[in-house]
């Protein structure tokens, strides 16, 4: 069974690049385009994995970060965040929201798959 990945990202050319590396690796991927659906995604999905960025409409990765960790059912789930808003200090407020992991775009493909396969499913 392939590792279920919930995508939440609001620029569609960047999901359909994460849409495009993940499947071509065998993982199913679920998408949602802000951080509302994000949380909603996660609990209604119950991924094995999230990718979280952090520019988002309506709240920012970070607060969906910390109400998805606020979950009991939802807080052993992994979360990388992977955002291009990589300013000194964002990858502490990203842990501090709850992030298991940080990738910074652009990313390295091969890199990201590996920080990917670094959390096996659930």
């Amino acid at each position: 069974m392939s590792k279920r990945i919930l995508v939440v990202e609001d620029q569609e050319d960047n999901r359909q690049i994460l849409q495009d590396l993940l499947t071509s690796a065998d993982f199913e991927v679920i998408e949602a385009v802000d951080g509302e659906a994000g949380v909603a995604a996660a609990a209604a999905q119950r991924p094995d994995l999230i990718l979280m960025d952090i520019q988002l409409p309506g709240i920012d990765g970070y607060e969906a970060t910390r109400r998805i960790k606020a979950k009991p059912a939802l807080r052993r789930i992994p979360l990388i965040v992977v955002t291009s808003y990589a300013l000194s200090g964002d990858d502490a407020k990203a842990f501090a929201a709850g992030a298991d992991a940080y990738v910074s775009k652009p990313f390295s493909p091969r890199a990201l798959l590996a920080k990917v396969r670094e959390y096996p499913p659930s």
